[in-house]
């Protein structure tokens, strides 16, 4: 009876491995475990938020907002997105969008998307998600960027003290 729980308590734990060591392929978590903490403190929790793979299989049905500022967006966005800004912020850059559009807000890593889909929310907006990592991830992941309508290698990096979090492209701190 011993041996048969051990080797019990074996497979759990060989299975519980394997499934933490495995989950990674099917997840795509964000690779760097500082960041991933950081951006589960800061990102506020009251929109729903998603990961650059799932924003991937929703391509061309979402309308893309970029909540940072236009200096950051001027430098490079996602291709297709609306730039609404953080700091002045408005309702009146989306009143043409219907109430039930899908809709993923971005900024560098997920915090001032975070405050204006939850803004967006209130204002009764019916699906409004944020990107988990922003654009940060986004690029980290090598997806393109494009500044006007020809891609770019570069990302306003905010600052050098958020600019640690971008690991791809070329960093701009305007």
């Amino acid at each position: 009876m011993t041996n048969l729980m051990a080797m019990t308590r074996y497979l759990i734990i060989a299975g519980i491995i394997g499934a933490l060591c495995i989950m990674p392929l099917f997840c795509q978590p964000i690779k760097n475990k500082a960041y991933d903490l950081m951006l589960m403190r800061l990102i506020p929790k009251g929109a729903p938020t998603l990961s650059v793979a799932e924003l991937d299989k929703k391509a061309g049905e979402v309308v893309l907002l970029d909540a940072r500022e236009k200096r950051e967006y001027e430098v490079s966005h996602i291709k297709g997105a609306r730039w609404v800004g953080y700091d002045n912020f408005d309702l009146s850059r989306v009143k043409d969008l219907p109430k039930d559009t899908p809709i993923v807000v971005y900024c560098s890593v997920g915090y001032r998307s975070g405050v204006v889909a939850e803004k967006l929310i209130a204002a009764g907006f019916e699906h409004v998600e944020n990107l988990y990592g922003g654009i940060f991830e986004w690029k980290n992941r090598e997806h393109p960027v494009y500044r006007d309508s020809a891609e770019t290698d570069s990302v306003h990096a905010y600052n050098r003290k958020w600019g640690i979090w971008l690991q791809k492209g070329k960093k701009v701190y305007d």
